[in-house]
């Protein structure tokens, strides 16, 4: 098993960082994750924003980055993330009405474009599924691999997200070993075994958790949990614990 750091993406934690994102941050590094996925930077400048990780022991994993900011403000993007120290620049979510073939054949010329611009920084463009993008292209291809086939790796890598492969009816694990050599990044999360396949903290659901962290080898794994029925904070410290369980940390 490759040991690679943890952190946490933070849109698990948007409501406890929308009281008090100084206080969220530091209850994360208490937990004793190693460092944190962006999604926005609450009232704090990127500056700020560092200085309080730094102050905490908190790298930066990867950044979410809306597809908006990466087409109208790529240079932005570029400054915050040599603020940030950080290395992975995230494409997270395609909006509903954008989920089309003509799109994503415009998406990959996009990504493509982008990732080469990135590179000549240092940085690294990632993509972060769910499930709509395991639906068929009319080339029979899934979105998702219609998107890898179409850029270099060197241009695009992946952010793959377990929960949303094993919901739209794939085995994350075949996705782990097809693109083993092009993702730095892993959301590692779990599934209710019920009807409803609810988001679920690590180890308390049906993903099979533990041949996906003796097989993947990611930069950084990354706990996420869209949705809790119990605090965020809880959950995520949950899933923390079950990593340590298994020796990851």
């Amino acid at each position: 098993m490759k040991q690679s750091p943890v952190a946490v993406q933070l849109y698990t934690l948007r409501e406890a960082l929308a009281d008090d994102f100084i206080k969220t941050l530091k209850r994360v590094a208490e937990i004793g994750y190693d460092g944190v996925e962006l999604a926005g930077y609450g009232d704090l400048t990127v500056v700020e924003l560092k200085e309080q990780l730094d102050q905490l022991g908190l790298k930066v994993a990867g950044n979410h980055v809306p597809l908006e900011d990466l087409q109208k403000k790529l240079d932005q993007v570029i400054a915050d993330q040599k603020v940030l120290e950080n290395k992975y620049v995230v494409c997270p979510f395609i909006l509903p009405e954008d989920r089309h073939s003509d799109f994503y054949h415009d998406l990959a010329q996009f990504l493509n474009e982008t990732g080469k611009q990135l590179k000549e920084h240092g940085l690294v463009l990632c993509y972060h599924n769910h499930d709509f993008e395991l639906e068929k292209m009319p080339n029979g291809q899934t979105v998702l691999a219609y998107l890898f086939d179409r850029v270099a790796k060197e241009d695009l890598q992946a952010e793959l997200d377990l929960y949303w492969l094993q919901k739209a009816g794939e085995a994350p694990i075949d996705w782990i070993k097809r693109y083993h050599d092009r993702t730095p990044l892993i959301h590692l999360k779990d599934m209710t075994t019920d009807e409803e396949q609810f988001f679920a903290e690590l180890g308390t659901g049906g993903l099979d958790l533990e041949t996906i962290l003796t097989t993947g080898q990611p930069e950084w794994w990354i706990v996420e949990q869209d949705v809790s029925r119990i605090d965020p904070l809880e959950s995520i410290q949950i899933s923390y614990q079950y990593l340590q369980a298994k020796g990851v940390v």
